[in-house]
């Protein structure tokens, strides 16, 4: 079948069905458009498309993602005034649902766990209008290097990086945060039009391995809401064991006992032409 390991086509199969892995796995051999976030810090949807015409970049909005604008064609955006003036990330328009998934408003202290690079951390930073306090933590403090750099850019200056570098830097969050996303680490089958061959590079032991690790990351990372807050656990992965089965064995632990599942997403890539992705709106009780 078009193009992916055998182990993985059954895993799919298994998963989804015949019917819906077979126009999955067609949809994520096709190119993914490139699709920009507003940076609403600095400027509008409406102001950035016709900063962009200037420059010889058309677009068009997409409706259902209110700070999305996609490329008509392919372009180097990255050369723009526009880029350099941190009017706009390159965010897919399924990413892009997530920091607004979590519900987060102005003046919230905010944990983004696993930050990495911060595409999302930005997101929320914008969604707070500044205000708040936002921590982004990761294990790799590189990538948080990057982080600091895009936020610069992007003129965001309520985010505060914390490598983890200990157990220390996370329990010391425990129970004080209105709001946490988990943008867990995960197959990211949902992704592959981005990375055509990570198909070829992914092995069944390293998905059993990620589950375990989100297993983990929910039950630690969950202990930093407060009571009454809100958390989302999202991956962009499109397989169910990665997904609502986490949320589900979660809910049914010790960790989650106090939490209830307030909304959930699948995104298939056959269904919306982006990425595939999962996210659960999880609340704790008061």
């Amino acid at each position: 079948r078009e193009s992916v390991p055998d182990w993985l086509d059954e895993m799919g199969v298994k998963e989804l069905g015949e019917e819906v892995w077979e126009k999955e796995i067609h949809a994520l051999n096709q190119q993914a458009p490139v699709v920009l976030r507003t940076n609403t810090l600095k400027t509008t949807r409406e102001k950035l498309q016709q900063e962009l015409q200037k420059e010889g970049i058309e677009t068009e909005f997409i409706k259902g993602y209110p700070d999305a604008l996609q490329l008509k064609e392919r372009a180097n955006v990255f050369k723009t005034e526009a880029f350099k003036n941190g009017f706009f990330e390159v965010q897919d328009a399924s990413s892009q649902l997530v920091a607004e998934f979590l519900e987060v408003e102005p003046g919230m202290r905010v944990v983004d766990t696993c930050a990495g690079a911060g595409g999302k951390t930005l997101h929320l930073a914008a969604l707070m209008d500044n205000k708040g306090q936002l921590i982004a933590t990761d294990i790799y403090a590189n990538k948080l290097k990057e982080l600091k750099r895009r936020a610069r850019r992007a003129g965001a200056h309520n985010i505060e990086p914390r490598a983890i570098d200990s157990s220390k830097v996370v329990k010391k969050l425990y129970g004080s945060a209105d709001r946490v996303l988990i943008d867990a680490p995960c197959s990211g089958l949902g992704v592959l039009s981005r990375n055509p061959d990570a198909k070829w590079k992914l092995q069944p032991e390293f998905i059993e391995t990620i589950k375990q690790t989100q297993e983990e990351i929910l039950k630690t990372y969950s202990k930093m809401v407060k009571d009454g807050g809100k958390m989302v656990y999202a991956t962009c992965s499109v397989l169910p064991s990665e997904n609502q089965e986490q949320v589900e064995k979660f809910l049914n632990s010790e960790e989650g006992k106090n939490f209830s599942l307030k909304e959930e997403k699948k995104i298939l890539s056959s269904e919306t032409g982006y990425d595939g992705f999962y996210m659960a709106l999880l609340e704790k009780q008061k």
